[in-house]
């Protein structure tokens, strides 16, 4: 039978452990940001979305916390927007176009390493 401190401590040790990774994420998450607010310019990334879709919102409380530019359509809404959502295959939404390239879902990392490929 396990003591009643050292059931504490077991909590204890549980919570600062996750603590610390929580604290870790957001650092991590922070300096991803803020390397893609600095990356991105107007026009390099288009989200196509869905307005039902929670993975575009997350995606865009993401950018919009770290102050990335992004221009948003709804496949729903606009008919232009469905049109380049078919046009990059149509598999899922959030569907994002980085610089032209196609990326399905959204993934910081991917969005960031598209971004340099413009050499200026």
């Amino acid at each position: 039978m396990v003591s009643r401190g050292a059931l504490i401590g077991l909590v204890l040790a549980v919570l600062a452990a996750t603590g610390g990774m929580e604290w870790w994420r957001e650092r991590h998450d922070g300096q991803l940001g803020a390397q893609l607010a600095t990356s991105a310019q107007r026009g390099d990334i288009l989200m196509l979305s869905s307005a039902t879709c929670v993975f575009c919102d997350r995606a865009r409380r993401w950018m919009q916390v770290h102050q990335v530019q992004f221009t948003e359509c709804f496949v729903e809404r606009d008919a232009d927007c469905a049109q380049r959502y078919r046009l990059a295959g149509g598999r899922g939404t959030p569907t994002l176009l980085v610089r032209q390239q196609v990326q399905l879902g959204f993934s910081p990392q991917q969005v960031l390493a598209a971004l340099p490929a413009r050499g200026g």
